[in-house]
């Protein structure tokens, strides 16, 4: 394998990571969760990577932190979201 293909298939894991993981890390505490057991660890996290793309869908300049608190205090914020999912 070339240096270059070695260096973007690198880029390209590392992209992920920080696109994703680090992103369900640092807003929901994904790391510091307690479930481990049966089918909830996968199922938990599925629910968490739709909310991550529901906010993430929502266009204003907040923070993703932001969002998703202003989504759990605001019901109507919240309604809009998943609005512009159906509309899709």
């Amino acid at each position: 394998m070339s240096a270059e293909k070695f260096l973007a298939a690198t880029r390209a894991h590392w992209s992920i990571e920080n696109a994703l993981h680090w992103v369900l890390d640092v807003t929901m505490n994904e790391d510091a969760m307690r479930n481990r057991k049966g089918n909830g660890p996968e199922n938990l996290g599925l629910l968490r990577r739709m909310a991550l793309n529901l906010a993430r869908s929502e266009a204003s300049k907040i923070s993703m932190r932001g969002k998703l608190k202003k989504a759990g205090w605001n019901d109507d914020f919240i309604l809009d979201l998943l609005r512009a999912t159906i509309q899709l």
